[in-house]
């Protein structure tokens, strides 16, 4: 661009961040099982259902950080997000119908989604970290099963951003 006869670069167009880790190459996707754990008297883990509830939601973990998910993109290319009492949900699908029933839930399903596969481990370790304040993942949200919430806890999410241990921002 010229100004008075002056060459002035014009400033790069700059995206946000998270959408350029949303760039990566995509793996695929496939869905997320849904475990039934038979935890029968015989099986219980200590005899506590506490910690069996606990091993459960330790097995969806690890399938969740495996497993590549849908992630809606909001006008500016970034990932979908929502607030919540102070927390910042980014809203991921299972899978394609998963988000239709969402988009129809929200009165939305007219419209086109745009969306990353991602993968859920870099949802939690990578993209949560880089949103201001407290922030962590709903898988499936609006689903009739209930989906799955994922919060900014050890454990869930790197340490320095687990609001447990003390890492707000």
């Amino acid at each position: 661009m010229f100004d008075n006869g002056d060459d002035v670069a014009e400033p790069p167009v700059q995206r946000p961040k998270i959408a350029d880790l949303a760039d990566w190459p995509a793996p695929e996707v496939r869905p997320i099982p849904r475990v039934a754990l038979e935890l029968g008297p015989a099986v219980t883990l200590e005899g506590d259902q506490t910690a069996a509830a606990r091993h459960e939601f330790a097995v969806l973990l690890g399938e969740f950080r495996r497993t590549a998910v849908l992630v809606p993109l909001d006008e500016a290319g970034d990932l979908w997000s929502a607030e919540q009492n102070g927390v910042r949900w980014i809203c991921a699908f299972s899978d394609e119908a998963a988000l239709a029933r969402f988009a129809e839930a929200r009165g939305e399903a007219g419209r086109e989604w745009v969306f990353r596969a991602v993968l859920g481990a870099r949802l939690l370790d990578v993209m949560v970290p880089m949103l201001p304040g407290p922030a962590g993942v709903a898988l499936d949200a609006g689903s009739a099963d209930g989906g799955m919430l994922f919060p900014p806890v050890a454990g869930i999410v790197p340490d320095a951003v687990a609001v447990d241990l003390g890492g707000l921002r």
